[in-house]
């Protein structure tokens, strides 16, 4: 997965890097002001209809501060290291594009572009358009067993979703394939390594757990037990 973070003094890469800044999309997340900065998400259509739609994270500011970063990095380079590290493991993420941060003035600016997830819709749009009932019992377990194994596999290496929300869980269904359903995860600028994969697990199983409004009790209970089983760590 390439991607690239741009050195103020080039000039290469910063003509890249402008590029990339001035090119504009409608907004479907709108600039959040948190971290002592923003940030926000915009959808880019290609001039080129033959290519896919992309999403453009842009943001100003907008820090984390770590023990190797202790006056603060864009959180993007975050995610970008965390969408490296999910695909090493075998989990499906967007493909990434571009990423970039550059500092002028004492501000950061920064861009995560990544590919559009097509033929995937939401864990929480899959329950609030019923997709329950419309692609029947036997794949709406599968799904739910192919989230739990998703989490399972990342949680195992002890890393974080950290933002592990319905709406950051994907959904594809391959009907004419033998897998069935195909699951990828996204937002990514909250994860981190634990030192135990329970801690990892913990966290967010009981995010999920938290947000899972359309998702009913037995749902949760089932993806519980598909966890369990695929964790190998029993219940948490």
């Amino acid at each position: 997965m390439a991607a690239s973070l741009v050195l103020p003094r080039s000039s290469v890469q910063s003509t890249t890097f402008k590029r990339w800044w001035d090119t504009r999309g409608d907004w479907v997340e709108a600039p959040n002001q948190r971290r002592d900065g923003q940030s926000g998400v915009q959808r880019i259509q290609p001039r080129d209809p033959a290519q896919g739609v992309l999403y453009c994270k842009r943001q100003v500011g907008h820090l984390y501060c770590s023990l190797l970063h202790p006056f603060g990095r864009p959180t993007v380079l975050r995610e970008r290291d965390a969408l490296d590290a999910f695909a090493n493991l075998g989990v499906r993420v967007p493909r990434l594009v571009y990423c970039a941060a550059r500092q002028t003035a004492g501000q950061w600016r920064a861009l995560l572009v990544t590919e559009e997830l097509q033929g995937f819709i939401s864990l929480e749009q899959w329950y609030r358009d019923d997709h329950r009932d419309r692609s029947g019992e036997a794949l709406h377990r599968q799904m739910l067993e192919q989230v739990a194994a998703t989490l399972a596999r990342f949680h195992r290496a002890r890393w974080q979703h950290g933002c592990c929300y319905p709406k950051h869980l994907f959904i594809k269904v391959n009907a004419e394939q033998t897998s069935g359903v195909e699951v990828a995860v996204l937002d990514l600028e909250k994860s981190r390594r634990r030192l135990r994969q329970v801690d990892a697990a913990r966290h967010d199983l009981r995010q999920l757990n938290r947000h899972r409004e359309g998702m009913p009790d037995e749902d949760w209970a089932l993806l519980r037990r598909a966890y369990a089983a695929a964790s190998g760590k029993g219940a948490v």
